[in-house]
């Protein structure tokens, strides 16, 4: 198993306040994105590549208030969007990055290996949606609870289809230098890390944090989860 950085996730109150964000933040305005008819989401995406990090991007959801999730009503949806804290945090403090995806050659293999070290990464759902470039079609794992676990720093596992979504974005001026993550349960984290063959990202123990640093067109950027 050889599971690498797909994408960061950005969560924001509304899709508005986001965009705003993101370019108040790096300068940059961020790409198009879409829906997630199943989860009642919608987003924005901006390209971060680098040849440390060569397929990674930027996801900034939210919530969509127009659309109501196809998942089934006791379900919540994934990244934690349905927590009450997280919205809070949210209302009060603004975009914050709160979580990261793992791409993964075969999504099932890869939850399975996490079930061998007692962690419930959740169901591999099928998702798909329409692009210029074609259609993007994926697999990613989505707890029924919507929880994403040790505090964002284990990330939610992706398999993705033939069209990758990087595949038609635009540089966007923006890029990845670096993702550190510490937890102070340090230890069966890095032994699920492990499990899935995650490589580029530093672990140390600590209070519950994502730590992104960025190369902008205004000097590096860093971003933290700060424990939400």
């Amino acid at each position: 198993m050889q599971a690498r950085v797909d994408h960061l996730v950005i969560a924001a109150r509304t899709l508005d306040e986001g965009v705003r964000w993101c370019q108040a933040t790096f300068g940059v305005e961020p790409g198009p994105g879409g829906a997630h008819p199943l989860m009642g989401t919608h987003n924005r995406l901006m390209k971060v590549a680098t040849a440390d990090f060569p397929r990674a991007y930027l996801e900034i959801i939210a919530i969509d208030p127009k659309a109501r999730p196809a998942r089934p009503v006791d379900a919540r949806r994934w990244f934690d969007l349905d927590d009450a804290l997280l919205q809070g945090a949210l209302a009060r403090g603004g975009p914050r990055l709160i979580h990261f995806v793992a791409e993964v050659p075969d999504a099932n293999a890869a939850v399975q290996a996490l079930a061998n070290v007692r962690i419930d990464r959740g169901h591999v759902l099928e998702a798909s949606r329409d692009t210029p470039a074609g259609r993007l079609s994926w697999q990613i794992t989505v707890r029924d609870d919507g929880q994403r676990l040790f505090y964002g720093a284990l990330p939610t596992l992706i398999e993705w289809g033939p069209v990758h979504p990087t595949d038609s974005m635009a540089d966007s001026g923006v890029t990845l230098r670096s993702l550190d993550l510490a937890h102070p349960r340090k230890a069966d984290l890095q032994v699920a890390l492990q499990a899935i063959g995650l490589s580029g990202v530093s672990l140390a123990t600590g209070a519950p944090r994502l730590r992104a640093v960025f190369d902008t067109p205004r000097g590096p950027v860093t971003l933290e989860s700060e424990g939400i």
